[in-house]
């Protein structure tokens, strides 16, 4: 007796027996049971989740001898024949190697006759957007009005080939792509039936490689069963085994690469790389397995209340020993590298240029969670996050705002915000303050640290500020200034906020009633930690009616910015050439187009 496959023995016989599909199930039962029953459906989908099975169970509950209805019985003659595929009544036309007219004439010619055996006569066209222009044309009139006794079911895997006037006389079902957990069930229930012992590995490793399909995971549990000889001498589908028929990558070397990322090792990265060599694997599914891994480590670190399956990879420890936005970087230089992979020299050479610039772009604080800084770091750091004061207003040209060609005009300059005072130095006298909060030391490089991941990882930054006490609006506008892990509504409600005073652990500040919604909760406690290693503790804030609007930082700031927007607008129109302009060829300006150069 000749074997018959896995996908062709295990094939669905009941709409019961799908696994999947159940809003096509759904809508075909309910048509069945109603006997509202359209003359032509469409099945779109992927190869592999079900377009055939469903159109042949569904020409069963058609035919089937006990009545039509959605469960057909399986056991009398017409239900016989159609499972084995010769039911007259039953035409099965793949369009792909039947593309021409003169085929679907032939199909049109035959539509007339009633049905041999059946109650109905079924035409299932398979792979119909291969057809023919003139072979769909002359197939449309017969579509939207066949005989009663007709029904057509067609399928195909690439809807958007087919034309507008054919899509609008079908009803259209998408057929979902499987997930890994259907394929794996289906696989598990059949090795079970057919007695043959699996690791779960194995299992999970196939239904991976169907991409859902399940037809394609029952032809790769076909391949698997004669690679390993599993059901014969109490031989078992092992893990190992199918990951070499696969050429898959062990999971643990994956993990191995991600330690050695991490650690900013680059010798024990390539060597890693090299033991990979070793089994010839698929670089490209190498760097699949890779993106996968960061995707479960990240699920890990952001969202902990969720189960992830391992799959080898020690997640616990990757998550915990690097910092979320260096998983992202990497996740993304994996994509990349994947997509370029066929650009590179070699696949190898491709994968290995992938895992460098991973190791080339890694921030200044590597992959591995930041301890807390020394001092000479934490200068470091105030260092590179310092500001460049603004350039004297002489410096600076005026432009549009559109960037238009006008030329720059010798001596005409935009007005300039005063840059803030140096640290010791009083903002009116220029004298000694009572209070200084140190500027920011001398740096020969610029190099930003990388972007801190929350408020208490760049806090440290801060830190050697020291225990103060804020003495006026000035030092507020100026903490607010240097306080860059602010962000968001934390930040806003510190400029809009006025000082009033600092006495011990409590801050008062004062918002103006247009103001008041900025007084998140959220914001308050971001604000508080934000300001602790500034002031040596979190300080309690506490809020009271404004006084005076004048003194909040964003204020100041819209007052220098309309200072040097009506500086800019004054000594752009002074300026002889723009009269000329105006005068004599009749230019004009456009309103609201005049900025101060330095808003370029």
């Amino acid at each position: 007796m000749s074997y018959l496959v896995l996908a062709r023995k295990w094939r669905p016989r009941r709409f019961a027996e799908l696994v999947g599909q159940e809003h096509v199930v759904k809508a075909l039962t309910n048509a069945l049971d109603s006997g509202r029953i359209h003359h032509a459906f469409l099945f779109t989908g992927t190869r592999g989740v079900g377009k055939t099975t469903i159109a042949r169970i569904f020409a069963k509950s058609l035919n089937c001898e006990q009545g039509t209805s959605a469960d057909p019985c399986g056991e009398c003659a017409s239900c016989r024949d159609i499972d084995a595929g010769r039911f007259i009544d039953l035409l099965e036309i793949d369009a792909a190697s039947n593309t021409g007219v003169d085929d679907v004439r032939e199909v049109i010619d035959n539509a007339q006759y009633m049905p041999s055996r059946g109650r109905v006569k079924v035409y299932l066209i398979d792979e119909v957007h291969m057809l023919s222009k003139s072979a769909f044309n002359a197939l449309l009139k017969t579509l939207e009005e066949p005989p009663g006794h007709v029904k057509f079911l067609l399928a195909t895997t690439d809807p958007q080939k087919l034309p507008v006037t054919v899509l609008s006389r079908c009803l259209q079902f998408n057929l979902k792509r499987l997930d890994e957990a259907q394929i794996t069930g289906q696989i598990e229930k059949i090795l079970a039936a057919e007695g043959i012992d699996a690791e779960s590995g194995a299992v999970r490793q196939i239904a991976h490689g169907a991409d859902g399909s399940l037809r394609d995971g029952l032809s790769l549990l076909d391949q698997a069963i004669a690679y390993t000889g599993a059901g014969t001498d109490g031989m078992v589908l092992g893990d190992a085994a199918v990951a070499t028929m696969l050429g898959t990558v062990d999971r643990t070397r994956v993990s191995a690469l991600l330690d050695a990322l991490a650690d900013g090792d680059g010798e024990r990265l390539l060597g890693e790389v090299a033991t990979l060599a070793d089994f010839s694997p698929d670089w490209a599914g190498v760097l699949d397995a890779l993106s996968e891994a960061l995707h479960r480590v990240q699920v890990r670190q952001l969202v902990p209340g969720v189960e992830i399956a391992t799959d080898g990879v020690d997640v616990e420890s990757v998550a915990g020993a690097t910092r979320p936005e260096v998983v992202q970087l990497w996740y993304q230089m994996a994509l990349n590298g994947r997509r370029d992979l066929g650009y590179a020299p070699s696949p190898r050479a491709g994968f290995e240029m992938t895992l460098l610039r991973m190791l080339a772009f890694r921030p200044g604080g590597g992959g591995r969670e930041p301890s807390a800084p020394s001092a000479p770091a934490s200068q470091a750091s105030r260092a590179s996050s310092a500001e460049p004061e603004p350039e004297p207003a002489g410096d600076r040209s005026t432009r549009p705002r559109d960037g238009g060609d006008i030329e720059r005009t010798p001596g005409a300059a935009a007005a300039t915000a005063r840059a803030a005072p140096l640290p010791g130095e009083s903002p009116s006298t220029g004298g000694p303050r009572p209070v200084p909060f140190p500027g920011p030391d001398p740096a020969p490089d610029r190099t930003p640290e990388p972007v801190a991941a929350s408020v208490a990882e760049a806090a440290p930054a801060e830190a050697a500020w020291g225990t103060r006490i804020i003495a006026d609006a000035d030092d507020w506008h100026r903490v607010v200034d240097r306080l860059e892990v602010l962000k968001g509504p934390a930040r806003l409600l510190a400029e809009h906020a006025v000082f009033t005073a600092h006495a011990e652990d409590a801050l008062v500040l004062a918002l103006a009633d247009q103001d008041a919604h900025l007084r998140m909760p959220l914001a308050v406690e971001q604000l508080r930690e934000a300001l602790a290693p500034v002031l040596g503790a979190s300080p309690e804030i506490r809020f009271e009616a404004a006084r005076d609007l004048d003194e909040s930082l964003h204020a100041r700031r819209e007052r220098a910015r309309d200072a040097r927007q009506s500086e800019a607008e004054a000594l752009f129109m002074n300026d002889p050439d723009v009269q000329r302009l105006i005068q004599q060829r009749g230019a004009r300006v456009v309103p609201d187009s005049i900025r101060p150069f330095d808003e370029g």
